[in-house]
């Protein structure tokens, strides 16, 4: 564990040391060197085991490889901001650099936790570089009005958490994650009892997010700058369906009919905001709407707690992570372009870019889970899971999956199909730089898939 952190932590004086001409590639080659480290958790000798690990932090099969996206997604950031920060003064870029190496570190903490409550101050603490980078770096004038509605959303849904927490620890007088799988809880019909399963889940279902409390997340994606879209969409969400995967094996068997409002929510945020996005102007609202719809398929799994859904929920999230930053990448280098996200204005690229299409053509089959990639995997252990729990949902499901189909050929006809705009001729080419980066979320989306069982989390 420490291979990976104390190099994190000695990015902080190379980012500041590096002399100006080299700040960017010091700090790049030395991410990518902790990137390809961090693979090394993806090697497991023991099943259903702690590996790595002391008193306060550990790697199972749960969290390497939501790790290993972590460490992969700094040098990625690095590479999409380049062009973003160019005419920033040389403090800012470095205070920027800063401020994604704590987030990095912060998650790492987070994820690799093995006490709850160090996971609940992580989970908290990577609220403050996140809103740092919307809030200052955002491009429009309601980044602070976003960045407003991402803190008080986060913070009121997980006070909460924090006091059904503190209840568990005085009853068990521990939060270890190693021992409490099995904690003896009593007076499971007690209307406190379905507060306090209300409380632990509450959070984690915010940050996910569920459908009727994700208005935070439109927002905060359309103003961020690329690297806080990349990071929101790849990891942040991830934290929730990770907290959720967690807590919920200490509130099983307890109040199981209080999951059922919060399915139900879930399945039909589905519907509702993958109709959503058929009618969306704005390019990143789009992307960002089509999360909540994965996100929402990803809550339903971990709700009904089996072995297949949650191997699922875990497969699309590692594989929504990957493929959502990717689009984020795409829709920043026509923005840096056009200067514009709304989808009227910026059709026919495919004459002036025709590989910058194709990269555009097959991320969003990726988006709506086409074979070979690992989201297929994901969606179908989760579709097949909850038909087996109730045949009713297969209805809202093949609609959803129908509905994801329709916006991501939607937005891929909006972005590079038809005539080219008068206004759209004159535009400097896309760069090595922008085509490495996508080829960077491609390659190990494609790789997922002939090693499935690297993300398939607690699956047998």
């Amino acid at each position: 564990m420490l291979k990976i952190i104390v190099p994190t932590i000695m990015l902080y004086p190379i980012s500041w040391s590096s002399p100006k001409k080299w700040l960017w590639t010091s700090s790049l080659m030395h991410s990518f060197i902790i990137a390809f480290f961090s693979l090394y958790w993806l090697k497991w000798n023991s099943e259903l085991a702690w590996d790595f690990s002391n008193f306060y932090l550990g790697v199972d099969p749960l969290s390497s490889p939501l790790l290993t996206l972590t460490c992969w997604l700094l040098p990625l950031m690095l590479l999409a901001s380049q062009n973003h920060l160019t005419n920033e003064p040389i403090a800012r870029q470095r205070v920027y650099i800063n401020l994604l190496i704590t987030l990095q570190l912060l998650l790492i903490l987070a994820f690799s936790a093995t006490e709850i409550m160090l996971f609940y101050i992580m989970f908290e603490a990577t609220l403050i570089p996140t809103l740092i980078i919307i809030t200052r770096w955002g491009n429009q004038a309601e980044r602070l009005n976003a960045g407003s509605y991402f803190l008080f959303y986060t913070l009121i849904s997980s006070l909460p958490l924090l006091i059904a927490l503190l209840s568990l620890q005085n009853d068990l007088g521990s939060l270890s994650m190693l021992a409490l799988p099995f904690p003896q809880l009593q007076n499971s019909h007690s209307w406190t009892n379905k507060l306090w399963w209300s409380a632990c889940l509450l959070a984690f279902l915010v940050k996910m997010p569920l459908y009727g409390v994700h208005l935070w997340l439109p927002k905060a994606h359309v103003e961020a700058p690329i690297a806080g879209s990349m990071v929101l969409a790849a990891i942040l969400l991830k934290l929730g369906g990770y907290g959720m995967m967690r807590v919920i094996l200490i509130l099983d068997p307890l109040t199981k009919e209080m999951a059922y409002p919060f399915l139900i929510l879930a399945l039909w945020g589905i519907i509702m905001t993958s109709s959503t996005c058929l009618r969306q102007t704005d390019l990143k609202s789009l992307i960002a709407y089509s999360s909540v719809s994965h996100m929402g398929l990803v809550a339903a799994a971990i709700l009904i707690q089996t072995p297949w859904s949650f191997a699922g929920a875990t497969a699309l999230m590692v594989a929504h992570g990957l493929v959502s930053s990717a689009l984020f990448c795409l829709a920043n280098t026509n923005y840096e372009r056009t200067h514009t996200r709304t989808l009227l204005l910026t059709r026919g690229l495919q004459i002036i870019f025709p590989l910058m299409a194709i990269s555009w053509l097959l991320m969003n089959l990726a988006n709506l889970a086409l074979p070979p990639t690992p989201n297929l995997l994901g969606e179908l252990l989760i579709i097949s899971s909850l038909f087996k729990w109730s045949h009713w949902t297969i209805l809202l499901t093949s609609l959803g999956v129908l509905l994801t189909a329709s916006y991501s050929l939607y937005m891929f006809i909006m972005t590079q199909r038809g005539p080219l705009p008068t206004h759209l001729t004159f535009m400097y080419p896309s760069h090595t730089r922008e085509h490495l980066l996508i080829y960077l979320h491609l390659i190990p989306t494609l790789l997922l898939i002939s090693k499935p069982e690297l993300i398939l989390g607690w699956a047998p």
